[in-house]
C-alpha cells in the first residue's frame, strides 16, 4: 500500500511550517510512506533525542532548523540547518538536541 499526505500533494511548502516544536517532546509527521521508503519530518525539543539504534538501510538526514548532535559508531557530528548527514546501514547511531531542531529523514529500503 502506498501513502502520501494528501494535503501535501502538488504544492510548494515550507518544511519548517509542517511540524511544530512541543515542550519536552519529539514530534514526527510522515510525509510519504511507501514500500520503497519513507520521508518523515521530526522536531526535537532541547534535551530530547533518539537513543542509539541501528537500521538495515542508509538514512539521509537534512537539518531544516536548529542544530543536531548526531553520533555514528561513537563519532559525534554537529549538523546545522541546511546541512545533511547520511547515517550508514547497520552502524549504530543516535541523535540528540542540545538546542531544539527540525530534521527531514529519508529512508530508502531498496
Amino acid at each position: 500500500m502506498t501513502k502520501t499526505q494528501v494535503s501535501l500533494l502538488g504544492q510548494a511548502l515550507n518544511l519548517k511550517d509542517l511540524v511544530s516544536y512541543q515542550e519536552g517532546s519529539v514530534v514526527s509527521k510522515t510525509l510519504v510512506d511507501r514500500g520503497i521508503g519513507t520521508i518523515t519530518l521530526f522536531s526535537f525539543d532541547a534535551g530530547q533525542g533518539l537513543s542509539e539504534h541501528t537500521a538495515p538501510f542508509d538514512a539521509f538526514v537534512q537539518i531544516v532548523d536548529g542544530e543536531a548532535e548526531v553520533t555514528i559508531s561513537g563519532e559525534k557530528h554537529t549538523v546545522q540547518a541546511g546541512e545533511i548527514i547520511i547515517m550508514p546501514a547497520d552502524k549504530p547511531h543516535a541523535l540528540r538536541a542540545e538546542k531544539r531542531f527540525t530534521m527531514l529523514l529519508v529512508m530508502i529500503r531498496a
